[in-house]
This record gives structure tokens, sequence and C-alpha cells, in this order.
């Protein structure tokens, strides 16, 4: 779940290097929803119009979403999630223009599936705009809209691991190492009154995150981000337990309307990967 609007969509042109839009459209989207002017989102925008359907050898039934594509194990006692991914070399999809703000975001986390009081999660977003590129990583703990780590900085290609712990229902900690760099960074949370976890949903998820446009919500523009991969993906419970994703909910994105469906998700012993079509 992102909070979030595209506020700096019009403001930037070919020329110019676009510094962490998301940052701007998740305050944006958070501080029109505490102001009464919108509802919070839902973390977790289920497809009501779509039927769903076995996937591929796998022999899994399918979940679509508005906002998800990913896998979730779902269980009791979750306390870490960690997986690793490359940073994609996003693009512009097919018929888009130059001119609009793209966006993804690769995150892990805990909650927001079944259980919408919270989620503790840390992710990376990636934009492209005229041209200019940009990542962004981030850390949150909805409904609190989600707030860019700073010294850490990102290039396609490199190897990123994104690990959430939960100490308790109202704390944790968040931590993004970037393995090709050797940079890491973490933020802890403790006595998050907002909400509160449920430690039931453990989450690798490529988000189509929503945004505020003409004071409008609406989904951000989806980025064509190729594959995103999580590898040595894993859950532990607070009992010590650990699990990988290939039991997971498999959920795919489909557009607003139900007509697309946007991405391939196959899930694995230790990987989920999430392919966008």
């Amino acid at each position: 779940m992102k909070l979030t609007t595209a506020f700096l969509a019009g403001l930037l042109s070919a020329s110019t290097v676009i510094a962490a839009p998301g940052t701007a459209m998740r305050r944006k989207r958070a501080d029109s929803a505490r102001a009464g002017l919108l509802k919070a989102p839902k973390p977790f925008i289920a497809a009501t119009n779509v039927t769903a359907v076995v996937h591929g050898p796998e022999n899994k039934q399918v979940s679509y979403s508005n906002n998800w594509a990913g896998g979730v194990l779902e269980g009791s006692g979750w306390k870490t999630v960690t997986g690793t991914f490359t940073i994609p070399r996003v693009t512009v999809p097919s018929g888009g223009s130059s001119r609009t703000l793209y966006s993804a975001s690769a995150w892990v986390g805990i909650d927001g599936y079944s259980c919408e009081s919270a989620i503790l999660q840390t992710g990376v977003d990636f934009s492209i705009q005229g041209g200019a590129v940009t990542y962004d990583a981030w850390y949150e703990w909805y409904p609190d809209y989600a707030y860019d780590f700073s010294g850490i900085s990102f290039s396609a290609g490199d190897s990123v691991t994104v690990t959430v712990t939960a100490s308790s229902t109202t704390g944790g900690v968040a931590t993004i190492k970037n393995n090709s760099k050797g940079t890491s960074v973490s933020h802890t949370f403790s006595g998050e009154n907002a909400g509160s976890l449920c430690q039931t949903d453990a989450e690798w998820i490529v988000e189509d995150f929503t945004q505020i446009e003409n004071g409008e919500e609406s989904l951000v523009p989806l980025v064509d981000f190729g594959t995103i991969t999580f590898t040595g993906a894993s859950a532990s419970t607070n009992s010590g337990s650990k699990y990988g994703p290939s039991s997971a909910d498999v959920i795919d994105l489909i557009s607003a309307n139900g007509e697309t469906v946007l991405t391939d998700v196959t899930v694995g012993s230790s990987s989920v990967s999430v392919v966008y079509e």
C-alpha cells in the first residue's frame, strides 16, 4: 500500500531529473485523507469483475487485484519477511507518452491483505518521465504514509535485499540493503498507534499505487518494469519457524475495467516472480 498523488507529473520536462516523485505523491495523498477530503484507501484492492482462473503448470488459483501483483503467504505470528531483487531498467509502456510520469513499487511487508488495520513494509519505487529514471527507497507503517530513506541510491542492475521484522503488533524494523553498492539503511518503528498488525500476511509485492490527480483518486500509470523476481524469499514466525512462498496466494494485476491482465506471477520454494505483460 502506498499513499500518493501525481503532484509532480505536470511539472517535469524531458530535460528535468526527477527528484523522488513518490515522496510528494505519497504525502499529498495522505494529507488529503487526513483532511477528510478522501477516505483512507484499502491497502489491497481486489478486482471484483474477474473470475479466478487456474494458473499454468503450478495449478494454482489466481486472485486478481487492481493494485497488487505477487505472492501473499497467510498464517499467524509472522515476524520477518525478506527477499532480494534486481533493480529493473524501467521503460515507458508500449503506446505511452514520454510526458507522463509512470511508476511502480516493489516491496515486502506484513499484513494489508486479509488484515487491513496496518502494514509494516519497505521497498523501492521506480519512476520514469521524459527519459529520466529515478529509484527511491521508502518505509511505511500504514495507515501513516511512507517516508523516503536517505543515504542510499540505486542503479539498474543493482541487487537489493528488503526486510521487515515485527518486534510487536505496534513496532518493528524496516531495512533495505544495496548489495551491489555495499550500503544499507533501516528504520525502527515503536508504539505505532495508527494501526496494529495482525501478523497474518507475509508479502512479496509489485504495486501500482494510488495517486491524487485533479482532486480525483486513481492508480498511477504503471511503468514497464520488465521482470522483478524476489529471490531468497522467506518468512519466519515468532516461534522461529521459517517458510518459503511456494504455498503463497498468487495475485496478478488487472486493469481497472477487468479486461486486461497486466502481470504474470509465479511462486517457487524461495522465489516470487512478477512479469510485466
